[in-house]
């Protein structure tokens, strides 16, 4: 990819996010973003590039709240020794600095079998990172609880200030006693 391609698919997404504002869930406007057709050859391969921006982006925020999600094991950087709570809050920044970008990868997610791979990996690596799972769980058990915990991160108020056990409240919020 020469420079040129890089800079026009780059103008792309943020063309498609800007008209994305107005109706995350609607369809992309894949076909009514000027160049689009040329720079990306199909609507899913365009999510791929948006869900790439998006990992940069989260794994970004990862690494200022962690170390890195390849440094899961060790303490986290700075002041931050809760994983869990790291993880929450990089990717509550993450949501909070890209909302349009998050939205369209959210109501697309299932309609192309590699942005749900992709985002199954970003699940894991959520996962990973919190060390609510280890690296030789299976592949299927990792996803399902990072998918558990990006629902309870996008409940409303979900373990903000109410302990400083954030994982012991979010197993209480999965498992009422009454």
């Amino acid at each position: 990819m020469s420079w040129n391609d890089f800079y026009r698919r780059r103008d792309v997404m943020d063309a498609v996010l800007k008209q994305a504002r107005r109706d995350p869930q609607a369809p992309l406007p894949f076909a009514e973003i000027n160049g689009a057709k040329q720079a990306f050859d199909s609507e899913e391969e365009l999510l791929l590039a948006l869900h790439y921006r998006w990992m940069q982006a989260l794994s970004g925020h990862l690494r200022a709240a962690v170390a890195g999600p390849e440094d899961a094991a060790d303490v986290p950087g700075g002041w931050e020794r809760d994983h869990v709570e790291a993880v929450s809050k990089a990717w509550r920044a993450a949501v909070r600095e890209h909302p349009t970008l998050h939205a369209v990868l959210d109501a697309n997610v299932e309609r192309y079998p590699a942005l749900r791979r992709a985002h199954e990996g970003e699940l894991r690596m959520l996962a990973l990172t919190a060390g609510l799972a280890d690296p030789g769980e299976p592949r299927d058990e990792v996803t399902r609880i990072g998918g558990t915990l990006v629902a309870l991160l996008r409940s409303k108020g979900a373990c903000q200030g109410r302990s400083s056990n954030p994982l012991g409240q979010w197993l209480r919020r999965l498992a009422p006693t009454g």
